[in-house]
């Protein structure tokens, strides 16, 4: 359950509310949460609970993508998640051990096979990678990305979801943030399953660490962009 607790200076005046996480699993022990739930279990996976990590190593032939521009439809990457109703705040930090090309590792919320967004590098072994954010509606997805260098350094990633909208950023450090994309998923459910992903479509053998997931609520004074 979350707890909302509002606190007031010694004047009685309210300055601000404390919310407490629905979800915080930082893979510290031999099982986690009982809440989250498989898609696509990847016959490789171990929980280090001494470095607190959940380690995921990809099937061969992974993915997550919807028609646009190969024509093909995936839908059987991992996926770890948690179902949540309403507006939310979900946080990760990954490191990645890259192999293949289009490798990826981070964040994802989902309707449905045809309604979905999730966010990470993609890695591009003889060039740059791609830090990006797919969003698919209505079955298509759409791709948005930028070149970044660190490809193989731990990054952590949110997405908050407001009123059906989503805001993704990443950061190098889990205190400056820098939002990489702005964007609606065609929905009309309040509940949505939310958490980590991983895939391979070209390759297997890529490990991805994950140090926690962390879901939260939101409320009108948080900042979203």
């Amino acid at each position: 359950m979350v707890s909302l607790v509002n606190v007031h200076a010694s004047n009685g005046r309210k300055v601000g509310t404390i919310i407490t996480a629905i979800l915080m699993e930082e893979f510290n022990a031999a099982e986690f949460a009982t809440t989250l739930t498989w898609h696509s279990e990847p016959k490789a996976w171990r929980v280090n609970a001494e470095d607190s990590t959940l380690v995921i190593e990809t099937d061969d032939r992974t993915d997550f993508w919807q028609k646009t521009h190969y024509g093909f439809a995936a839908d059987n990457g991992h996926f770890l998640f948690h179902e949540v109703k309403g507006d939310f705040r979900l946080t990760t930090k990954v490191k990645s051990k890259p192999v293949n090309r289009y490798d990826q590792a981070g964040l994802m919320v989902r309707f449905s096979s045809e309604t979905w967004l999730k966010t990470s590098v993609e890695y591009i072994p003889d060039g740059k990678s791609k830090l990006g954010v797919v969003a698919t509606n209505q079955g298509y997805s759409d791709w948005s990305s930028q070149e970044i260098t660190q490809a193989g350094a731990s990054l952590f990633y949110r997405i908050t979801r407001r009123d059906n909208n989503y805001y993704v950023d990443y950061s190098l450090d889990g205190s400056t943030w820098s939002q990489i994309r702005m964007t609606h998923l065609v929905e009309g459910a309040d509940t949505m399953k939310v958490g980590i992903y991983a895939c391979s479509p070209q390759g297997k053998g890529y490990e991805a660490a994950f140090e926690f997931m962390k879901v939260e609520t939101i409320n009108t004074d948080t900042k979203v962009y």
